[in-house]
């Protein structure tokens, strides 16, 4: 360390000494860490998990819904947002959600193909 030239401001009347350097650096890493560490933690508040299913069968264990191709018909469209009143059937609430929040999601649309 001794050999790391120390810059002198005379013009201030400012030097910095080994010394200086000595307390200074751990005092800027410990400052970086500690910042690094908060900012992590905030962050990470931010994007807490939440439930996405608020009002659907809650008494279930898991919501599970099964259809046969056949009774499709041409074209079903099933609810992705969870806000539909005609769950699991879509009935457009995704766009009220994707305003408030600035989603996304929409519907899942299933079609026959033309034979």
């Amino acid at each position: 360390m001794s050999q790391i030239p120390i810059p002198a401001l005379s013009s201030s009347g400012f030097s910095l000494t080994k010394e200086h350097f000595v307390v200074a650096v751990p005092v800027a890493v410990v400052a970086a860490v500690g910042g690094f560490l908060v900012s992590h933690y905030l962050s990470g508040r931010g994007c807490k998990k939440g439930q996405v299913n608020t009002c659907i069968s809650k008494d279930s264990p898991k919501v599970v819904h099964s259809f046969d191709m056949e009774d499709i018909g041409t074209k079903a469209v099933y609810c992705r947002c969870w806000k539909s009143k005609k769950f699991p059937f879509c009935d457009g609430a995704h766009a009220k959600h994707n305003d408030e929040t600035g989603d996304n999601v929409g519907p899942l649309i299933i079609k026959k193909k033309d034979a």
